[in-house]
């Protein structure tokens, strides 16, 4: 058996919307259960808090509110006494909530693991006093996603002295180690969802489950639901979300048409029940890291169709065997492929049934597995 261990999760928010809470909050119990002391803390509240029972470790936030983003003292600002004054509040700050967390992990008995899953909270660790522990930080998105913000540049800086840093794929984690970074593994997300009784394929409803933002391209789903459902008028997409998105996307579907076989399902706590009432599932993302819903979908054995946006997406579908990708961004395609599936009662069949075998590889246990066994080779 694996040695016993303190377990901190260090992440932006405690109870954020969205995968990476989902995420931290799943690792967080599988340790819990193997007699693991886990505490999860966030630096901040959450924007939008995602209600679930109150979890059997400990959890903290540091801020009460959210703390105000540094301000750079160049020009104007480097004279103006006011704003020099706030700066150095919001950094006195920053080291308290550091030193809180220092106080943590020096309380933790030694060998602790400190896993970072986002870079803004990894500004605060690495402040922290993490000596005689081990840092894991963590990439929740592909490669692509991250240079395409700050968040490539902030994590060259603040990765730099982790024990680990872990991509989602060995493809994303190449692209690290390509920036210089020679600290870079890779560790997949585990199935969120198993069941006993998958969907039956029989109801024709394509589903699509993820917050109503532009990075989750619903806009692009409507495009392409506009194209496929007049060859398809029995068939209906149910839409299961919220977000800064949805009066637009509510208009967009009016203007193109679609209300009569567009229905608006809103948030679900009960992700079984929506994907035992679809046959067919979509996702239409911008950009994704290892995503979630598409493991769930598999694991209930409805046939994916995603645009292949992220090494993650190509990893867990292997296109035409247990599941179909579409080039991003193109809707025709995207169209064309939800078509197939709605056309072909034994391709559904046939690709959903294998989609369950095939997402097994990703059994939250077998994760855990690996996890432990990361943490036992990091102490050699």
């Amino acid at each position: 058996m694996s040695r016993l261990r303190d377990i901190f999760f260090v992440a932006n928010e405690v109870d954020e919307t969205g995968g990476v809470a989902s995420w931290q909050h799943q690792m967080a119990g599988l340790f819990h259960e193997r007699g693991h002391r886990v505490h999860v803390i966030g630096i901040a509240p959450a924007h939008f808090p995602m209600r679930r029972p109150a979890p059997p470790y400990r959890t903290t936030t540091l801020y009460g509110v959210r703390p105000p983003s540094p301000v750079r003292l160049t020009g104007r600002n480097r004279v103006n006494v006011t704003v020099r004054r706030q700066e150095a509040a919001r950094e006195q700050e920053r080291r308290r909530q550091a030193e809180r967390l220092s106080r943590m992990f020096r309380d933790a008995a030694p060998g602790a693991v400190i896993i970072v899953p986002q870079v803004w909270a990894m500004e605060w660790v690495g402040l922290a006093d993490t000596a005689g522990h081990l840092v894991i930080g963590m990439s929740h998105e592909s490669f692509e996603a991250s240079e395409n913000s700050s968040r490539l540049r902030r994590g060259l800086e603040h990765w730099a002295g982790v024990d680990r840093l872990l991509a989602l794929t060995a493809e994303d984690a190449d692209q690290w180690i390509r920036e210089g970074m020679n600290n870079v593994g890779f560790m997949p997300n585990p199935l969120p969802l198993t069941t006993d009784t998958p969907s039956t394929r029989d109801a024709k409803v394509v589903v699509s489950i993820g917050r109503l933002s532009p990075e989750k391209g619903v806009d692009m789903l409507l495009e392409a639901w506009a194209e496929a459902a007049p060859s398809h008028p029995d068939w209906l997409l149910r839409i299961y979300g919220t977000g800064d998105e949805e009066a637009a996307l509510h208009k967009q579907c009016a203007d193109l048409g679609l209300n009569g076989s567009v229905e608006w399902a809103g948030h679900t706590a009960d992700v079984p029940s929506a994907l035992r009432g679809a046959s067919v599932f979509v996702q239409s993302s911008r950009s994704e890291g290892f995503p979630l819903t598409v493991l769930e979908a598999m694991s209930f054995a409805v046939p994916p169709v995603a645009f292949d946006c992220a090494p993650g997406v190509h990893e867990i579908i292997d296109d035409g065997v247990d599941g179909l990708l579409v080039r991003p961004g193109n809707t025709g395609e995207l169209a064309r492929q939800l078509g197939r599936l709605m056309d072909d009662q034994e391709l559904r069949d046939g690709m959903g049934e294998k989609a369950r075998v095939d997402v097994e590889r990703y059994a939250p246990q077998r994760i855990a597995d690996r996890w432990e066994e990361l943490f036992a080779f990091l102490e050699r």
